[in-house]
């Protein structure tokens, strides 16, 4: 396993200093955040003699990959409830669900209406008749073990050395695991990648500290959205720091933290570590999109 801070940082006027700290680079499968979230997931449903693992995801989805990763190596079968019919026939044409399926995941697609219902007690004892018992992992991952994964992505030279820890923001488990961690000194910054100011709720659930924030101004249009002015950034940022960022994500964060700086939101000699939660495999996907409608397409692959 191995995470690094960037090793030269990024200067700004006011003797601002920006690092990103690579988790991206923990698994080759099982990156980033991903791989904190499952890591005691795991455990416990080994503990707990449990077969098999299901989850739930949509077409391009980094946490399904993911579990489909983990599955193979560490000998679980996997499940996959997957968000849209329509993708039932379209495996082939989406490297995220044959990369799932090729590492052994079982299929079960269903329409968007039964999918919002997938936490309710019913929809889940039909999947118990189907399937047998299982370990439910939540869709992106995060419970209390995904926390206590989350909590040990700060270092304890990142705790004293930085003050201001960035990281997008989806279903708050990584940030509520990083407030949990950090030094109360440091301020922690949220980027949402959804609409909607429901987050903050979600963190206080997880979070026992309050010095953080989240927020809302650069999701571009809202989950899975993007925009050519957000694509056009991270090809000039990859051109000119060699550091692939993920369109969903690691993208709008970065987009974010560097219009913060410029418009001064960071006091004078700020160090900023931004957390590279990964998510790079679902590029291929995005891409497919911008393609088809004859948009610029990221200069990089997952």
């Amino acid at each position: 396993m191995k995470s690094s801070n960037q090793n030269i940082p990024i200067h700004f006027p006011n003797g601002i200093e920006l690092f990103i700290k690579r988790d991206d680079l923990l698994h080759p499968v099982i990156s980033g955040n991903k791989f904190r979230k499952l890591k005691y997931n795991l455990a416990e449903a080994k503990r707990l003699g449990y077969k098999k693992l299901l989850t739930f995801g949509g077409a391009f989805s980094n946490h399904i990959v993911a579990v489909a990763g983990a599955g193979k190596e560490f000998g679980f079968e996997t499940i996959g409830i997957i968000r849209g019919e329509e993708l039932r026939d379209k495996i082939g044409e989406n490297s995220s669900l044959q990369f799932a399926q090729e590492h052994g995941m079982q299929f079960q697609f269903t329409d968007r209406t039964n999918y919002r219902d997938k936490t309710s007690t019913e929809f889940l004892l039909k999947l118990q008749e189907i399937f047998g018992s299982f370990y439910l992992i939540p869709e992106g991952g995060t419970n209390e073990w995904a926390i206590k994964g989350c909590e040990e992505i700060l270092t304890a030279e990142d705790k004293i050395e930085f003050s201001h820890i960035c990281c997008a923001v989806g279903t708050a488990g990584t940030l509520s695991g990083i407030i949990n961690s950090s030094n109360e000194n440091q301020q922690i910054i949220g980027f949402s990648s959804l609409k909607g100011s429901f987050l903050s709720e979600v963190i206080c659930n997880f979070a026992q500290q309050k010095n953080w924030s989240v927020i809302e101004s650069y999701h571009f249009g809202g989950y899975g959205k993007v925009t050519d002015e957000l694509i056009c950034f991270m090809n000039a940022f990859y051109d000119k720091y060699q550091v692939p960022l993920d369109p969903i994500y690691t993208g709008k964060m970065m987009f974010g933290i560097l219009d913060l700086i410029e418009q001064n939101y960071f006091p004078p000699h700020s160090k900023i570590l931004a957390i590279h939660t990964g998510g790079l495999q679902g590029i291929t996907g995005i891409n497919q999109r911008l393609q088809a409608k004859n948009k610029e397409i990221l200069h990089y692959n997952g």
